[in-house]
């Protein structure tokens, strides 16, 4: 079959399409497959079981500072491999793309690594989960400075309407794909686990496409036996739809693989994220080149080797002393977009220092779900994480990844509860963490479950702190009484009815317990 690279082009684009569009589907049968197992009646425990809690030692002391540089680390190891990927792909370019041409110089490498290496603005929005705003202008900033580069370093004078076009094609075009791709909420979790997938169908469709041109061109007596009702569009859909019946089987053993390699820690979602930023750029000089090299073009992805040496190295880094702290978040269900912001201000950072654990809800799938949920439930098995029974609660609760990954960054571990099991699970995660992070917001008395886990929260023996975010809906009264007869401090209120910038270093710094300037807060924070 003849490859060329606008066909190449096709396949990646229609497999990023679908990809999109797959995983806005995902989610959403998700979310309404949550709902269905979340209301399910639990099974009945087998005979003796009882629910046992392990104990936990103290964590490691570790404060708002140390979660600082554990960020400055992450950021500062994105922006190394970005430039080693840029700067490589210069060279590549120079030497061998234009080695006809013999334009190879250190000053002209310098200039073009430079250039190439935007792709870090988006990698690092996607780590700090950057607006789109700010996202955009990052980029403007970027481009406008390149222009100013190009411009100074050019050996002849360049129309600025060329240096404009040339930047926008290199800049524009690709974050059209990273923004399908990895920009959205469900798109960012799931479509770039999927659209290896997609490749793998959009290339057995064009092979039935390739094989109904050979067929024609060979005037096969095949065709002269095919019904007559059996027009050409007909004929050609068949040649299109067909294949993924023979290619679905690789490509859900692909995905499954691609489960098996998150759950082993091989794969982190940072690490992807930061990997299909840089291959669609990669891939989008591999096609330029291409229409000079051919399938040699392909060279130009040789830096995304890059990523799995780097994650190599920094997977024998040693790991810091001591427990990493658990933060247990609890929230009112219902409250979407709060929550969501939530996540992204506070709970993104927290996980540079410590794990996050909570009890799996619709409202946070986006931010929650991974690479094993993706093809659990591609498979139909998300059912099987649900707690049947509270004799299985303990031992959910220990099967939970505690080790940070490869980059650094802790994961997020869910209990799937039913109505009937959620309250066992509760008890367990609270037994196990060692500060909580309560959403308030809009809580009423009508909340039943929020005051079910507020007392919880005051009867706990060893819980060092829960931090309580309120607004101007929040029902204090009853809240405090469903808290009564907590230990002096344990509770930290914070008027969070308007969130910026100072609200959430604010609701980050409570969290660390053993930080001086958190546990200086005033218990009663108002």
């Amino acid at each position: 079959m003849d490859y060329s690279t606008g066909k190449l082009a096709f396949i990646f684009i229609v497999a990023t399409l679908l990809a999109t569009v797959f995983a806005l589907l995902l989610a959403r049968r998700y979310r309404h497959t949550m709902r269905t197992l979340m209301s399910a009646p639990a099974a009945a425990p087998p005979p003796g079981a009882d629910v046992r809690l392990a104990a936990v030692g103290a964590p490691a002391r570790i404060g708002v500072a140390d979660n600082r540089r554990a960020g400055w680390r992450v950021t500062a190891m994105l922006v190394m491999m970005s430039a080693l990927i840029s700067f490589s792909s210069a060279w590549l370019f120079l030497s061998v793309a234009m080695a006809r041409e013999n334009v190879f110089t250190p000053a002209r490498l310098i200039v073009l690594g430079l250039l190439n290496l935007w792709p870090v603005i988006p990698a690092l929005g996607l780590l700090w989960r950057w607006s789109r705003a700010r996202m955009l202008g990052a980029l403007a900033l970027w481009f406008v400075a390149s222009l100013a580069l190009m411009s100074w370093r050019s050996i002849e004078a360049q129309p600025l309407s060329t240096m404009m076009l040339y930047l926008g094609s290199e800049i524009g075009v690709p974050m059209l794909f990273i923004a399908a791709l990895c920009l959205g909420g469900a798109t960012r979790a799931i479509a770039p686990w999927l659209l290896p997938l997609t490749l793998v169908l959009v290339w057995a469709s064009i092979a039935g496409v390739d094989l109904l041109a050979w067929i024609v061109q060979a005037r096969s007596d095949w065709l002269k036996a095919m019904p007559g009702w059996l027009n050409a569009y007909v004929v050609m859909l068949g040649f299109v739809v067909a294949p993924w019946l023979i290619a679905w089987w690789p490509a859900r053993q692909l995905g499954r693989w691609l489960g098996a390699a998150y759950t082993r820690k091989w794969l982190s979602e940072l690490i992807v994220l930061f990997t299909a930023v840089w291959g669609i750029v990669l891939l989008m000089r591999a096609l330029g080149a291409g229409g000079d090299m051919g399938l040699a073009g392909a060279v130009m992805l040789l830096p995304l080797a890059w990523v799995p040496a780097t994650m190599a190295i920094a997977g024998r880094q040693p790991t810091p002393p001591g427990r990493p702290p658990t933060l247990l978040v609890l929230r009112v269900f219902q409250r979407d977009a709060q929550v969501q912001a939530l996540f992204d201000d506070v709970v993104e950072r927290w996980r540079l220092t410590g794990n996050t654990v909570l009890i799996a809800g619709t409202d946070l799938v986006e931010r929650t779900i991974d690479a094993s949920d993706i093809f659990s439930f591609i498979d139909g098995r998300l059912g099987e994480r649900f707690i049947r029974h509270p004799a299985e609660v303990n031992a959910r609760v220990a099967g939970f990844d505690l080790q940070r990954d490869a980059d650094g960054r802790h994961r997020i571990n869910e209990v799937y509860c039913h109505d009937s099991t959620w309250q066992q699970a509760l008890d367990a995660l609270v037994a196990g963490s060692d500060v909580v992070l309560m959403d308030l917001r809009s809580f009423k008395t009508h909340n039943r479950g929020c005051r079910h886990e507020l007392g919880v929260l005051a009867r706990a023996p060893r819980l060092g702190r829960v931090v309580v975010l309120t607004d101007g809906d929040t029902d204090r009264g009853e809240a405090a009484a469903a808290t009564a007869g907590a230990p002096p401090g344990r509770f930290v209120w914070i008027d969070s009815a308007r969130v910026n910038a100072a609200k959430r270093r604010e609701v980050l710094a409570a969290l660390f317990v053993a930080d001086t300037a958190a546990t200086s807060l005033n218990p009663e924070h108002r």
